[in-house]
């Protein structure tokens, strides 16, 4: 693995909020998602991790935390471009993530991944063995 040369931001400029759209066009969970629903998402996210390049300020990856900020915190969209994949920005920002100064005192902290993406967070202590918990959903549209 080999680390990468970026820049840590927790706020996108609207050129990243652009790319950061075309990142989502290319993941299976995202894919289809307006741009103007980008914009307004990322505005009410309570926290944003992402790493730019930069020369360029070209978003490269990112995540995104919902919070209460004392019970729990539910981590969206990690991301990371796929020519940048395996250069340690999936682990940086998840770490950026745990150690983040207002979820200090944060008791939960839940996300949603594929089986495959197991072991990768478990480093941090997630586990998927969470009692009676099913995951449900109602689509809105």
């Amino acid at each position: 693995m080999f680390k990468i040369e970026c820049e840590f931001i927790e706020k996108l400029t609207q050129n990243q909020i652009i790319d950061l759209h075309h990142l989502f066009q290319l993941e299976w969970w995202t894919k289809g998602r307006n741009l103007n629903d980008v914009k307004r998402m990322v505005d009410n996210s309570d926290i944003i991790v992402a790493y730019c390049l930069p020369e360029t300020n070209e978003l490269i990856a990112f995540a995104r935390v919902l919070t209460d900020y004392v019970y729990k915190a539910l981590i969206f969209d990690v991301m990371v471009k796929e020519s940048y994949r395996k250069k340690d920005l999936g682990r940086r920002l998840v770490d950026k993530i745990m150690k983040h100064p207002l979820l200090k005192d944060v008791k939960h902290f839940e996300l949603y991944c594929k089986l495959e993406m197991l072991p990768f967070y478990r480093k941090w202590g997630f586990t998927e063995g969470i009692g009676e918990v099913v995951f449900i959903r109602k689509e809105n549209y």
